[in-house]
């Protein structure tokens, strides 16, 4: 059973969808539309619109699109039901019973058990069996306020204290197996996940709990260990301590390596520092570190695994509108011997006022790579300099501002000793090579190409024919009472896609519901709603729209026609098209 169409046009009413995307991203009007930078993919020139009028949302750059439920599908990775039940409890609005409901319900005793598991590791550690984890606890220097901040926890080294506490409040096994809290062996029996574990719950931006980080306290591999992925946690669109940092008055957000890292900034006054839970960091980290700051301040491990995880990061962020700095950690104590250390040793050993000196002295991201490209060369080699100077050139060239590209030329020429008039003319070469690269390859992008949808399920297998297709849907949406004058079908179409969706306006137009485009997407899947937006979003000139309807509709045939080789047919077309146009034929 669906949702009914007076529903949801109440509830995309009472969720204007301006409303609701500015919550997660600043708009700019311009014209007739709102634009800003897109969340579902990286960027720096704002290429996302909202059309008000329409009630619709199309990125330019990613292609995503739809209406106020698809956003909120998108950018909370919700199914549509839990979409539309999100949006309900948004305004305060009932959800008619649908058939619908199991995933919700799914999700809610999920984040009711986690939220029951950090209740029972939070409790361990008043008893024996955490004696490990409060031992560990007071040797890292972590207080008791900080340990009931973030509702540590621990679990106890056995096989079902957890499923056994769980049981008993009500929970099945199979469910904890699905909050991956519990694991099922080769010969069917259940036991803990974690076990002789210090416990960091991972709180979402909505304060669910919804996984767990474990810390070995015996020597167990591996050293930590995170929920795997379920119905409410993914690794790959999570930040251990976001719950806190998006509420930090600091201009930036400090990205660290590993959760006591966090905890320790924490401690120490920093309360904008967030970890990417035990993985390189993410493009979806990301944009959901975009809807909270602008800057970036990366402050991993001084090691070589922190450098190249810092390299990583640096590569993730260079498309993205976060400006980004790079805090290194010294790699010599005062007397001149080499130290590894993390954020938490350094805080720990040097005080909260040293950090903050060094957060203050950050580097961007520039500065920190073209360092490292020149520790890569032995500068007092002559060969080694024009290595460097070609590496620097490359990086340099990358850069969007021209006075960007000046300044750091001059410093690249500086650390090589040569002129930055040299320098100059050797990153303008480096640009031309970028620039010519990308326009050899636009040129081998042939405009049937271009033209085919993004998602490649969707790709039409004839282009001429679809962009008819197009056009009559178009037309139709944007007219209604234009449905009643064509006399082609669904199944003429070249596009199943495009076909499904004619078939859709039919029925619609035929029932007499509503043809508003936002209610498409509960037959729709989010790539085809994305494609449905950018068709509509097209110019189309509705003065003669009715004679456009009818080349569109020869087109479709003509094209049919010409794969199946039927002359006669073709010519009928032919005659048809001269007499509805007056006796002459049309180029």
């Amino acid at each position: 059973m669906a949702f009914p169409d007076s529903f949801l046009d109440e509830l995309m009413e009472r969720n204007e969808l301006t409303d609701v995307v500015s919550s997660y991203l600043h708009l700019v009007k311009k014209g007739s539309n709102m634009f800003g930078l897109c969340p579902f993919h990286n960027e720096k020139t704002p290429s996302f619109s909202v059309t008000p009028s329409k009630q619709l949302y199309y990125c330019f750059g990613c292609g995503k699109g739809g209406g106020v439920i698809n956003f909120i599908m998108e950018i909370e990775n919700l199914s549509y039901p839990d979409a539309v039940r999100f949006l309900a409890d948004r305004v305060g609005m009932t959800v008619p019973e649908t058939g619908g409901e199991s995933i919700s319900i799914r999700r809610k005793r999920l984040l009711e058990l986690n939220k029951d598991a950090a209740r029972f590791f939070y409790s361990v550690l008043n008893e024996q069996a955490g004696a490990n984890a409060v031992k560990y606890l007071k040797e890292r220097k972590i207080k008791r306020a900080t340990v009931r901040r973030f509702g540590l926890g621990a679990a106890p080294d056995s096989w079902d204290s957890l499923i056994t506490a769980m049981t008993r409040l009500g929970y099945e096994k199979q469910e904890l197996i699905e909050a991956g809290l519990a694991v099922k062996g080769s010969k069917g029996n259940i036991y803990d996940k974690f076990r002789n574990r210090l416990m960091f719950p991972v709180i979402d931006i909505r304060d669910n709990i919804i996984g767990f980080g474990g810390r070995s306290l015996g020597g167990e591999d591996p050293k930590y260990l995170n929920t795997p992925e379920t119905l409410v946690f993914s690794k790959r669109k999570s930040l251990y301590g976001i719950n806190f940092a998006k509420k930090t008055k600091r201009p930036n957000i400090i990205l660290c390596e590993g959760n006591i890292d966090v905890i320790t900034l924490h401690q120490a006054g920093f309360d904008n520092a967030v970890a990417s839970m035990g993985t390189s960091l993410t493009v979806e980290q990301t944009r959901l570190l975009a809807r909270y700051t602008r800057e970036i301040v990366i402050c991993y491990d001084n090691d070589e695994a922190g450098q190249l995880a810092t390299e990583r990061a640096l590569d993730i962020l260079k498309n993205s509108e976060l400006d980004v700095r790079v805090l290194k950690l010294p790699t010599k104590t005062a007397d001149g011997k080499e130290v590894k250390q993390d954020a938490d040793d350094f805080v720990k050993k040097h005080g909260s006022e040293a950090f903050e000196r060094l957060l203050a002295g950050s580097e961007n991201h520039i500065e920190y790579s073209l360092l490292a490209i020149q520790n890569e060369y032995d500068l007092s080699q002559a060969d080694q300099r024009v290595e460097f100077l070609k590496a620097a050139s490359e990086l340099i060239s990358k850069l969007s501002s021209p006075v960007e590209r000046e300044i750091y030329g001059a410093r690249a020429a500086e650390a090589a000793g040569v002129s930055p008039d040299a320098m100059k003319l050797e990153i303008k070469r480096a640009l031309r090579r970028r620039l010519a690269a990308r326009k050899k390859a636009m040129e081998k992008t042939r405009p049937s190409v271009q033209y085919q949808p993004r998602d490649r399920s969707l790709r039409y297998t004839n282009v001429k024919s679809a962009a008819a297709e197009e056009g009559i849907i178009r037309l139709t949406l944007l007219d209604p009472s234009l449905i009643s004058d064509i006399d082609i079908t669904p199944e003429e179409f070249s596009s199943p896609f495009l076909g499904k969706v004619f078939s859709e306006i039919k029925s619609r137009y035929s029932e007499q519901r509503s043809l508003s485009l936002p209610l498409f997407s509960q037959e729709l899947t989010s790539e085809e709603m994305s494609l449905l937006t950018h068709i509509v979003n097209k110019p189309e000139n509705l003065s003669r729209a009715k004679h456009a309807l009818k080349d569109y509709i020869t087109t479709i045939r003509m094209e049919k026609l010409n794969s199946t080789s039927d002359f006669e047919e073709l010519a009928k077309i032919l005659k048809e098209r001269k007499q509805a146009y007056g006796g002459y034929e049309l180029e």
